[in-house]
């Protein structure tokens, strides 16, 4: 049997392996402590009882950043990220601003709220904005349209994200005809029992993996990816989504722990590990040379350096937050989010300090997803 350092290398070098390689790789990174309801017996694992040794680790990280700079140098690239509505009409179980939870404080931002940040934004020198929100029905395709214009027309060499949840082609083509550029929707798990296992009926997987094939064949830089360690996440449900990107082609890739939110169902499941979400953005790099794989707030929330630890790890992007103060704690997907301090977009050169700490550099540009085909 292949050693896993021989794995890593081969990964790196045809960006694919058999299933049984990548559960090498996968199950002894990840605690996967929970099961879902019915699930019995244990699962025969090749190399499942073998803890990954500090050489092992050192190699796939340092394969990682050569992969990254092979291709974006040593670059980091912000994204200014505005969350703009903490209303949703789906009631996902491991969310805290589902819609089921009374206790969340609500607040939407209007046009010229928005405008604002991104103007802040600018002038701080953000050049990418991600318009993030729960799937909240007050914003009509109009509104949404209108939002989009009014950015690109006041800062047309920005790119525009979009992070609102599923619509139908129709209202991606409008967003998208618009001025939006980039389109975030983590599929979150490509397996359909454990995807029912985090999300309530009113949901379909083949809804939410189907969006994202029509984002990308309108023209958009898509973004998928999930958590790691959820509650009743299995190693095989991350070959699964490890599958399914190769198979989407994804330009973004957004993975990090599981947080619980103490006012969900999931409130008392174990919060996914740091080693394990660096692990994930390791194979990811690999995998594929060209994404923009972002360090997630959820990293640095579960770690003082854990972004810092992922762009270690072939993570080169980081979204600082440019929400207006009063609300950037009412935006809680999960406890004890990081709201103030370097991830807020007033302190980026802190920011710019903590990228340089570990040999990278913030470039000031849209940062585009780079094609190597």
């Amino acid at each position: 049997m292949a050693s896993r350092i021989n794995i890593i290398n081969k990964l790196a070098k045809n960006r694919d392996l058999t299933d049984e390689e990548f559960l090498r790789l996968i199950y002894p990174a990840c605690s996967f402590v929970n099961r879902m309801p019915g699930e019995e017996g244990s699962l025969d694992i090749p190399g499942r009882i073998e803890p990954w040794t500090e050489n092992e680790e050192r190699h796939l990280y340092l394969k990682a950043r050569e992969t990254v700079e092979k291709v974006y140098g040593k670059a980091v690239y912000l994204r200014g990220l505005i969350e703009f509505t903490n209303y949703c009409k789906n009631g996902c179980r491991y969310c805290g601003i589902n819609k089921g939870n009374i206790r969340a404080e609500r607040y939407r931002l209007n046009i010229d709220e928005i405008l604002s940040c991104c103007n802040k934004g600018y002038e701080l020198g953000f050049r990418t904005f991600v318009l993030q929100g729960g799937e909240d029905p007050y914003y009509t395709d109009e509104m949404i349209c209108g939002i989009i214009s009014l950015i690109k027309s006041s800062h047309p060499d920005c790119a525009v994200t979009l992070s609102i949840g599923e619509k139908e082609r129709e209202s991606y083509q409008a967003y998208f005809d618009a001025g939006a550029d980039r389109y975030l929707l983590r599929e979150e798990t490509s397996d359909l029992k454990h995807y029912h296992f985090l999300h309530p009926d009113t949901l379909s997987m083949e809804h939410r993996q189907n969006c994202l094939y029509t984002l990308k064949s309108i023209g958009y830089q898509v973004g998928a990816g999930f958590m790691v360690e959820s509650p009743g996440q299995r190693p095989e449900h991350i070959l699964k989504d490890l599958r399914f990107m190769q198979e989407l082609g994804p330009h973004m890739i957004g993975v990090g722990p599981f947080i619980p939110h103490k006012d969900t169902c999931f409130a008392y499941e174990p919060q996914g590990s740091l080693k394990s979400t660096l692990h994930m953005l390791g194979i990811l790099r690999l995998m594929f040379p060209e994404v923009l794989l972002p360090a997630t707030t959820a990293l640095g929330t579960i770690d003082e350096h854990g972004r810092e630890k992922g762009l270690l790890a072939g993570a080169n992007v980081i979204m600082p937050n440019l929400s207006p103060s009063d609300v950037r704690g009412k935006y809680l997907l999960y406890d004890g989010k990081l709201c103030t301090g370097d991830e807020a977009a007033e302190h980026r050169e802190g920011l710019v300090r903590r990228v340089e700490s570990v040999g990278c550099h913030v470039e000031q540009t849209r940062g585009d997803h780079i094609s190597m085909a």
